[in-house]
Parts: C-alpha cells; sequence; structure tokens
C-alpha cells in the first residue's frame, strides 16, 4: 500500500485533476490518496472567517454562495448528471455545516470558528475527487478523516492522539484497501472528542500522509508538486538552486526547523520512526525523477543547503540587576517563551545577556517584550533576515551576505546562522 499526497496546485483546475489519473492509473498497490483543499480555496475560507467573526455575517454568506457556485461549475466540467446530482446531493450537507459554522463564529472563539469553517475546504474537494475516481471506473471510498483522527483542542494546530487515531485508522481504513479497491481521504484536518473540527497547522496534509503511512505499515509516501524535486534552496529567493536526489530524514528535519519550506518536522518523525521512505515528484511531469527521503543515502555530498527567514525580530534581554544568565535566569526565560508559545529560530547567551531571534508576529512579540521587561531590560532589532547555511562554504557564505550588516553570526561543524540586515 502506498500513500499518495496531492495538494491544492494539483488539482486547481478539473484539468489538473484529469490529468492525475495517469499516475494514479500507474499504482501496482492500493493507494491513500490524501488531497487538499481545491486552489485558493482556503484563502477564500479564511476571507469567510474574518467576515463572520467580526460580525459580517451576511458578507460570509455571500462568500459562501460565491464559493459553491465555484465549486459547482468545477464538479459540472468534470462529471456527467449521474454522479454530478450525486455530488451535489453531498456537497450541500457540507454547505449547510458552513453556513452553521458562521453563525456560531464570534471573535472570541476565533481559533475554534476558523476550524469549524476553513476544513471544509478538503471536504468539499475530495467529494468531488471522489466521484470523478468512481465515473473513471476506479473503486474508491470516501472516508471522513475527522472520523479517524482525534485530537485535542488545540484549535489550528491540534495535536493528534495517535494510540486512538491509529486503531479508528486500522478499523475504518484498513479494511477497504484491498488489490481491488482503495481510499481517498483529508489531509490537515481532524476532531476532538466532542466531535468539533481542527486543523493540524502547517503542511498539515503531509501529516496527515505522513500518519496514515505509518498507521497503516505504506510502503511509502508520495507528495505530488509543482516542483521537480526538493532544491537546495527556495528558487523564488535564489537563483542557480539545485536539486536533491537523495536526502536524509536528518537534513530535512533540520532545513525546516531552520525555517526552509520543504516538509514540517512533524510530517518527517512518523516516517522516520517508520523506516518509511518520502518521495517528492512533480505531478506535471510523472516521469521526473524527483527526490527521495529515507534514513539512510549511498552519498553523503551535499550542496549547501540555504534557508531565508526573512521578517525576524531580534531581542537582546539584559538582567536589571546584573544577575549572570546561569540556570536559573534561563529557567525563567524559557518558562516565559514557554507560556507564550514563542518558537525561538537562534539563541545565544553572555554573561549577562540573553539574545533570541524570533517570528516578527505582532501579538507575540509585544506579549513576549512586556512579560520580560518586568524583570529584564529588552533591546530590540525589527525587520531582520535569519540567513542558514547547512553544509557552508566560506565562499556561499561571503556571497550572501557580503552587502548586508550583519548583527550576529554563529558557526557550528556544519551550519552557519546570520542575522543580518
Amino acid at each position: 500500500m502506498q500513500v499518495y499526497k496531492f495538494g491544492g496546485a494539483s488539482i486547481a483546475s478539473p484539468e489538473r485533476m484529469q490529468a492525475l489519473m495517469s499516475i494514479i492509473k500507474d499504482a501496482t498497490q492500493p493507494l491513500i490518496l490524501v488531497v487538499s483543499a481545491i486552489g485558493k480555496t482556503t484563502n477564500a475560507l479564511e476571507a469567510i472567517v474574518a467576515n463572520a467573526c467580526k460580525g459580517k455575517k451576511q458578507e460570509a454568506h455571500d462568500l459562501v454562495q460565491k464559493l459553491e457556485a465555484e465549486h459547482t461549475a468545477y464538479a459540472k466540467e468534470l462529471l456527467d448528471a449521474q454522479y454530478f446530482d450525486a455530488v451535489t446531493k453531498e456537497l450541500n450537507v457540507f454547505y449547510t455545516e458552513l453556513q452553521w459554522a458562521i453563525d456560531d463564529a464570534s471573535d472570541t472563539k476565533y481559533d475554534y470558528s476558523y476550524d469549524q469553517i476553513v476544513c471544509m475546504g478538503e471536504l468539499l474537494s475530495t467529494r468531488i475527487f471522489a466521484a470523478y475516481l468512481q465515473q473513471q471506473g476506479y473503486n474508491y471510498h470516501w472516508v471522513d478523516a475527522r472520523d479517524v483522527i482525534r485530537t485535542d483542542d488545540t484549535y489550528r494546530d491540534a495535536r493528534v492522539d495517535w494510540e486512538y487515531s491509529k486503531n479508528k485508522a486500522q478499523e475504518i481504513i484498513a479494511p477497504l484497501l484491498t488489490p481491488a479497491s482503495s481510499v481517498i481521504t483529508q489531509g490537515f484536518i481532524g476532531a476532538t472528542q466532542d466531535n468539533a473540527s481542527v486543523t493540524l497547522g502547517r503542511e498539515g496534509s503531509d501529516y496527515t500522509a505522513a500518519m496514515l503511512a505509518a498507521m497503516l505499515g505504506a510502503e511509502g509516501v508520495t507528495i505530488w508538486k509543482d516542483v521537480e524535486g526538493l532544491q537546495n534552496a527556495d528558487p523564488k529567493q535564489f537563483p542557480n538552486t539545485v536539486k536533491i536526489e537523495a536526502i536524509t530524514y536528518h537534513e530535512v528535519i533540520e532545513m525546516a526547523y531552520y525555517g526552509a519550506q520543504v516538509i514540517h518536522p512533524k510530517t518527517i518523525k512518523p516516517l522516520q520512526n517508520n523506516n518509511i521512505p518520502l518521495y517528492v515528484k512533480c505531478f506535471l511531469d510523472k516521469e521526473q525523477k524527483g527526490t527521495v527521503i529515507q534514513n539512510e543515502v549511498n552519498s553523503i555530498f551535499y550542496p549547501p543547503l540555504i534557508v531565508l527567514k526573512k521578517n525576524q525580530v531580534l531581542l537582546q534581554v539584559t538582567s536589571k540587576d546584573f544577575s549572570f544568565i546561569t540556570q536559573d535566569k534561563l529557567s525563567d526565560l524559557y518558562s516565559i517563551l514557554h507560556d507564550l508559545n514563542i518558537k525561538v529560530n537562534l539563541i545565544q547567551n553572555a554573561a549577562i545577556s540573553f539574545v533570541a531571534c524570533i517570528d516578527n508576529k505582532e501579538d507575540n512579540v509585544k506579549k513576549l517584550i512586556e512579560a520580560l521587561s518586568k524583570d529584564y531590560t529588552v533591546l530590540s532589532n525589527y525587520d531582520v533576515s535569519l540567513l542558514t547555511i547547512r553544509h557552508y562554504t566560506p565562499e556561499i557564505l561571503f556571497d550572501l551576505t557580503k552587502s548586508r550588516y550583519v548583527l550576529l553570526e554563529q558557526k557550528t561543524r556544519h551550519t552557519v546562522q546570520v542575522i543580518m540586515k
């Protein structure tokens, strides 16, 4: 059994969805298809959330009508009358659920409202996809991921109850995987014990694919993207990037930790723990080799792996009474960061000072500075960038920093990090 994950770009139009049939047809084993929302649907749903939570209920309902019309047109282009009528009835159930979520939404429970509304994108896309697969003669069972993936109630970044979800996956999905039948389900979503919908945070669809693969013993996971494979840097930020044909889980999780928009660390963990290879391939040209991510690779040579995080804040925290920043003070500082749920991208401490680089999220930064200022003097540099280079060379470091003002630099044997303006 294999798990294939298709993102929003791969089904952005009816033509794109039709083109995926050649990929699905070539599969020699039962598949679990984990599918995202169509194209820009999540953005549209976020606009609905914003209006609903501000009390602009009619504007939110109007946006739903537009979303419904777009999905209806999409389905009509793919399906004959019989399948179109059937899927329209199924989609109407979700539109009703969406209308209820809008009526219930409020600014006082924004994250909860967000998840009840935004989860609809994956449910709509997979219903249409399932109908098209069945019309094409493929035996696919549609499964609501909310019946399988159980989480806590940390809305927008829910934590999965692994044992419960694994038991449900084996109870609901495993019997449907036979030589003659496969499964299609949603990425990114789950449900709490009280059946409230949740989303799983950034790259949640990839995480769903990895979880199901680990829970059901898949031979591999393939993430189908619109690029030929993993690059050593973001081609939108850096020219002349290099495709990586094979890379270890360890390298990928390091890149992701430093901010690369590649594969989220939580996606890698269940695959690495179960020694399941992850393939990144191009849905635009399935014949391209792509990239494989696994425990070991034959070559240990990598090009410089470059990650640039913009819109950072550098905070320098100094004890007001000149106390050393040792165990007690560090424990205090880490407790503040933990309580505010703030991820630190770089840390350095000296005798009486502590330096941290964090994402510039206005509310988080304001709360953090307020909390720190009670016992510490806080200085800040805004609008800085954090450059990370794994397997760096002096030449590449010089080239990428030569026109910038460097505020801080840290080096280890394999990695250099530079905060610069």
